[in-house]
């Protein structure tokens, strides 16, 4: 059985949960990572996508635009540019996602392109990751 640990998700607006988990897979920038308890300490950013909560309670989904997360063997902390709990996820909320990172794209240029590109990039898989 899992060691629980102390996780934590808050946006600039609220608080989204504050809980004990088993495990939480996360959409970190260099790639998807899964923090549990006991994991090595680091801080790192986030990319748009799903994060997902398991505990003995089941899986609890999130979706986040963006942030930073910090881990260590006691707690993972998110504070996410935005954050969505699952049941207010929504085709259309995903869509305007998507429509502005395609608007911000033709709106910029160089090195800031790139990383437009890459932000819309990540959009258009969290559309196709949670389409139901």
């Amino acid at each position: 059985m899992t060691e629980e640990f102390r996780f934590e998700l808050v946006s600039p607006e609220r608080v989204l949960a504050s809980e004990e988990a088993d495990a939480v897979d996360l959409p970190a920038s260099e790639g998807d990572m899964t923090a549990m308890r006991d994991h090595a300490a680091l801080i790192t950013t986030l990319k748009p996508g799903l994060l997902r909560v398991k505990s003995h309670s089941g899986t609890r989904e999130f979706v986040v635009t963006g942030g930073f997360v910090e881990v260590s063997a006691e707690a993972t902390t998110v504070l996410a540019e935005k954050a969505y709990a699952g049941d207010e996820i929504t085709d259309e909320l995903i869509d305007g996602f998507v429509s502005d990172a395609e608007k911000r794209v033709s709106e910029t240029e160089g090195a800031a392109r790139d990383i437009a590109e890459t932000r819309l990039a990540c959009m258009k898989s969290l559309r196709s990751e949670i389409t139901r």
